[in-house]
């Protein structure tokens, strides 16, 4: 189980919770399959095999929440309410009003829910409770609020924060494309994205392209000439890690290179090994990886500042 996206978010160094606790108090809010007369039902389930709701290993904690969600799509909605609708009009004679509009099409909704198919998804979080990271992996922030929000309502308190940088990572790409190199221990790979500030917001990008040459370098000095801002970047790290840099300080495409998958493969003979074996690897490489990421970001901004 490798992660592909970080959401990157900040608990006091440590955190002062047991992870006896923590197991108790996320069995506050399981998941339970979705109820026919509900659309989602959310909680938290094993990451791995062992029935706990914290998987832990070396320190490091891993917990998963499960999304299930009935797919009732707002067309089907829509042509039966027609229907509906079209019958009323024929025997009243006029057509009903916004209000019976309405009062119809949630009384579809409840009539249809329980036959709609459901979808399942699961979206899983890393903690390192001595450092003070919760790392989500989710393309997006809201996905990765679904699983902080039921978090905050499992547990007594949550001191949690999103991380912030002294240097935004915006004014920190654009030195590092002007200057044409990355700082020492990350290389710069070759996508990138720049977007005007103006109201066209037209942007550039470049999709597998080598960004190093000479042609290119002043390609993209022109465009940050003109005011033109990078918004992604593709980085690599220590020759370990690859990934996608975005302007709000979202890390994407998160790839752990093949080096590191294959030392996995090594220390495991069995799936609950394999399962294990890269749940080591990868907590270890990001709890390397992440401070380094900020100090090259500026350092971190502290409480207060």
């Amino acid at each position: 189980m490798w992660f592909k996206n970080l959401q990157l978010y900040r608990l006091p160094s440590p955190w002062k919770i047991t992870l006896a606790t923590l197991e108790e108090r996320l069995g506050r809010g399981p998941f339970v399959k979705c109820p026919s007369n509900q659309p989602m039902s959310r909680g938290w389930t094993s990451p791995g095999k062992d029935g706990t709701l914290v998987f832990s290993l070396g320190g490091q904690w891993l917990i998963a929440l499960a999304v299930e969600q009935r797919l009732l799509p707002a067309a089907v909605i829509n042509d039966e309410l027609k229907e509906r609708a079209a019958a009323i009009a024929e025997q009243q004679a006029y057509a009903p009003g916004r209000k019976q509009l309405k009062e119809m099409r949630e009384r579809i909704s409840e009539e249809l829910m329980p036959r709609a198919f459901t979808r399942r998804r699961q979206t899983f979080a890393w903690i390192d409770p001595q450092s003070g990271w919760l790392c989500v992996d989710a393309a997006s922030p809201g996905k990765a609020e679904e699983v902080i929000e039921h978090l905050r309502d499992c547990l007594d308190d949550l001191p949690l924060t999103l991380l912030h940088t002294q240097l935004s990572p915006v004014s920190v790409m654009a030195d590092w494309l002007a200057g044409g190199d990355a700082p020492a221990g990350f290389t710069i790979d070759r996508d990138c994205e720049l977007k005007a500030i103006d109201d066209e917001k037209s942007a550039v990008r470049y999709v597998r392209h080598a960004l190093d040459g000479a042609d290119i370098e002043a390609q993209i000095k022109t465009h940050l000439a003109a005011g033109k801002l990078p918004t992604k970047l593709a980085l690599t790290w220590d020759e370990r890690i690859s990934f996608i840099l975005s302007d709000k300080l979202e890390v994407k495409r998160l790839a752990f290179l093949d080096l590191l998958k294959e030392q996995a493969e090594k220390a495991a003979e069995h799936a609950d090994e394999q399962f294990a074996a890269d749940f080591a690897l990868m907590s270890g490489e990001l709890a390397r990886f992440l401070p380094q990421l900020v100090a090259v970001l500026g350092g971190e901004v502290a409480d207060g500042q």
